[in-house]
């Protein structure tokens, strides 16, 4: 079943999945999917550009959209989820944190799917992941994030992707890695031209690990979807499955993680550098708080 499940993400990308499963989303004819799929706007963009639909043009433009389009919004789409998904999210939630348990926190950073399955069938303190549970992970993957209002670009579209180990490198003193090349010259830079007071705080993130951060975001909020997006990227969107990386001042602690941080000497260094950009800057139009700690590498 497993080999099964990988071979079908393997080929899908998320206008395939939408296509293939179009009655289940009350679709039943292409002008219904080019109607339901699209605004208003968006719709009219592609008649203007005249383009002849087929099903997997659908998700072409879609994606094209998304990315190019002013997405400026006045108010974010509120998607909070029923008491029933989020009774089942919430024992996803616990059944990862077994697994990350099981696994440990740095070495999570990097477990793709089959890993996870893995475990969950190795270790009966995790248990198999239900029916239900690999579908509200395939959902949540799957599902266009801007439809509760995230709107950064979609930068891993397979489920099954997994981190390369030839890739990355162990930092050390920090339990994270960081991809090779421009990530970690990067940070090697950071630390030598501005000072070791600043830290690396996150880095390579896989597909789990960030299904797990989103799905901890979700649980705080109540199961508000849009909420949870606005201060964490959903699974598939966060950069740092292909290069960002989070610093933060040693002694910090939480704080990094929220405003305060640019208030520190090393955040004004960072940005003073001229060579250091922030992902989500204040006003960004993503849907996303400010990140003073979320530098942009890719």
């Amino acid at each position: 079943m497993l080999v099964q499940r990988r071979k079908f993400f393997s080929q899908m990308s998320l206008l395939a999945l939408v296509s293939s499963q179009a009655n289940a989303f009350g679709f039943y004819s292409l002008e219904d999917k080019f109607k339901n799929f699209f605004s208003s706007t968006e719709r009219k963009k592609i008649e203007e550009k005249k383009i002849i639909l087929s099903p997997k043009k659908l998700v072409e433009e879609k994606s094209k959209i998304i990315t190019k389009v002013d997405l400026k919004v006045s108010k974010k789409t509120k998607v909070i989820l029923n008491d029933e998904e989020f009774s089942l999210l919430k024992k996803l939630h616990a059944r990862l944190k077994r697994v990350r348990y099981i696994c440990g926190y740095g070495h999570f950073n990097l477990v793709g799917i089959d890993e996870m399955n893995s475990i969950a069938k190795d270790y009966s303190k995790v248990g198999k992941f239900s029916k239900d549970e690999l579908a509200l992970i395939e959902r949540l993957f799957y599902e266009e994030a801007s439809s509760y209002g995230f709107y950064g670009e979609k930068v891993l579209t397979d489920i099954a992707d997994n981190i390369n180990t030839k890739e990355i490198a162990k930092i050390n003193h920090t339990g994270h890695y960081l991809f090779r090349g421009k990530p970690e010259q990067m940070y090697a830079q950071i630390r030598s031209e501005l000072g070791e007071s600043i830290i690396l705080t996150s880095g390579v993130r896989s597909i789990i690990k960030q299904l797990y951060l989103f799905i901890n975001k979700v649980v705080k909020t109540d199961g508000d979807l849009s909420l949870a997006s606005h201060s964490l990227a959903p699974v598939g969107y966060s950069y740092h499955g292909i290069g960002d990386f989070d610093v933060g001042k040693v002694g910090f602690g939480n704080r990094n993680f929220t405003s305060e941080f640019s208030k520190t000497d090393e955040y004004k260094k960072l940005i003073d550098s001229g060579y250091v950009k922030i992902r989500y800057p204040e006003g960004n139009p993503y849907g996303v708080r400010f990140e003073p700690w979320h530098i942009k590498v890719v």
